[in-house]
């Protein structure tokens, strides 16, 4: 993603098309398969240099860019490219700055914290998320509790073991005041399975583990865009900390034949990350590692994000 177009690149309609391409490839088949479409947006966009000489009268072509860098940001991100989706996310956050387009910068801000904390940066991670509930007016409700939640997840990596909590059962109490006509449009996807499987996931990187455990399979079992997957894989990973060997061994099996045609890079290390796990831990039954053997077995050889935080 990398490339300055030619000409004066995509239109506001132009883009606007492009983003919901994207965001429907994404959800449908997950960031690794939406990569050739991200490359083919990209060679249509105005490079920073073009960008810097817009006029300023073109506030809609701007903001429709900015959602557009956004969004490939986000895909870059979830397909185990940090440089290059925080390169996006930085081009996104200054168009919107530009144009006025608030709602546009405040998710680039949340997807710049979930990088951060990804990268184990998680300071810089807690002030992107301030930075995106700053404003003279109160946050609406969901909105709110995604902030909240993307805190909380740098709150627990830095050892905050009680706020993060606090902030998780926030984020809820928020998310229960309901649907606000203030609600941006990207605000759709944030809904009660997210908002569960968010709240496992701090609790398992805190290590409570039982307490974890019922928030991740009511997010697993409600259906869902793509990307969450990964709550599937933070399910499995809570189970084999926590030795619930029948259940680790079940989920393994039950996720190994798709295990390949996974589109989240974040999801296929965790998933790898756990095999690796369970494989070695002796404590754990054959029938369990076996279960482990066969899921690495049928993951992709690597995934850009192994070795990376969960």
């Amino acid at each position: 993603m990398g490339g300055v177009a030619a000409g004066p690149g995509p239109g506001a309609e132009e883009a606007r098309a492009a983003v919901r391409r994207l965001v429907a490839l994404d959800a449908g088949c997950g960031a690794m398969a939406a990569l050739p479409a991200v490359r083919e947006a990209a060679r249509r966009l105005p490079g920073p240099r073009r960008l810097a000489g817009s006029r300023e009268g073109n506030g809609d072509r701007l903001a429709a860019l900015a959602e557009l860098y956004e969004v490939i940001g986000w895909i870059l991100f979830d397909a185990g490219l940090p440089g290059p989706a925080h390169r996006a996310n930085a081009r996104a956050l200054a168009l919107a700055d530009r144009c006025g387009d608030r709602w546009t910068a405040r998710l680039t801000l949340l997807n710049s914290s979930m990088l951060l904390t990804r990268t184990g940066r998680p300071r810089a991670a807690l002030a992107a998320a301030e930075r995106a509930a700053a404003g003279p007016r109160p946050l609406p409700p969901r909105v709110a509790s995604l902030v909240l939640i993307r805190r909380a997840h740098a709150v627990a990596l830095l050892g905050g073991e009680r706020d993060a909590v606090e902030l998780t059962d926030r984020a809820r109490t928020a998310f229960l005041d309901g649907v606000s006509t203030r609600d941006p449009h990207w605000a759709w996807w944030i809904d009660e399975p997210e908002l569960l499987g968010h709240q496992g996931w701090v609790r398992a990187r805190l290590g409570h583990w039982d307490r974890a455990l019922p928030q991740l399979h009511a997010a697993v079992a409600a259906p869902g865009p793509s990307y969450r997957h990964l709550f599937a894989a933070g399910l499995l990973a809570t189970t084999a900390h926590a030795g619930a060997w029948t259940e680790a061994a079940r989920l393994a099996a039950e996720l190994a034949p798709t295990a390949a045609r996974t589109g989240s890079a974040r999801t296929v290390a965790s998933l790898a990350a756990t095999g690796r796990h369970l494989r070695d831990r002796a404590a754990a039954p054959p029938y369990a590692r076996e279960a482990a053997v066969h899921l690495l077995e049928s993951l992709p050889s690597r995934s850009p994000w192994d070795g990376s935080r969960k």
